[in-house]
């Protein structure tokens, strides 16, 4: 059976961590649609193209090819940036980004096409929205903007990329104001998605609320 799962949220909640898992448990595939937003931005600084310069970050897409691998890796045009999509400057940028319509009309394009014959566990901030409206499975998760802060900074610290957790937390609230503002798939919770607040919950703990919702959704 063929079905699909859309995990949306604010930056910072554990989305692509928690995807990650389950696609592990439950032998789907992992798409990081954030992953790809970032390598678009990392393009652009690599190319000293202004990542607030729509127009120029729009005609770039011509020369941009993104792909991912079971393992979790993104690449950009045959290279390896997974480490670079995480990087302070990349996150701060990101977000400029992310409201051209033109970027997200390319990557949803793409996005639809890896899920369109295979189960996926798809994780973003319109996927239950926008990408994916029709998935099985919907899934919004939340957690308070301190909480998140510091799960990234731990995660950018056991990565080895530089930031301090006064950065994280800034470059989160910020994150937040413009991905809840836009005009174009602004973030919002699917009518039909289950808010899950992971706040005070391990990882493994999400993980097993997030099978438990898909398995009563699903008949796998």
């Amino acid at each position: 059976m063929v079905y699909t799962v859309a995990i949306d949220g604010p930056s910072g909640s554990g989305k692509s961590t928690i995807a990650s898992k389950l696609a592990a448990r439950l032998g789907l595939v992992h798409i990081d649609t954030g992953a790809m937003y970032r390598a678009v931005t990392v393009y652009a600084l690599e190319n000293n193209i202004d990542p607030k310069n729509e127009e120029a970050v729009s005609a770039s897409l011509k020369d941009i090819d993104i792909t991912q691998t079971p393992d979790g890796r993104t690449f950009l045009n045959g290279k390896d940036v997974s480490k670079d999509i995480r990087t302070t400057l990349a996150s701060s940028n990101v977000s400029y980004v992310s409201i051209y319509k033109d970027v997200r009309a390319f990557l949803v394009e793409l996005q639809r096409k890896m899920a369109k014959s295979i189960s996926v566990v798809m994780d973003g901030r319109d996927i239950g929205t926008v990408v994916l409206p029709e998935a099985n499975v919907k899934i919004y998760q939340v957690a308070s903007v301190e909480k998140r802060a510091e799960r990234r900074y731990k995660e950018n610290q056991e990565k080895g990329i530089p930031c301090t957790y006064e950065d994280c937390l800034e470059n989160l609230k910020k994150r937040d104001y413009i991905d809840s503002h836009r005009e174009v798939s602004p973030l919002r919770p699917a009518d039909d998605a289950i808010i899950l607040d992971t706040s005070d919950l391990s990882i493994d703990e999400v993980v097993d609320e997030c099978e438990k919702i898909i398995r009563n959704k699903v008949n796998i």
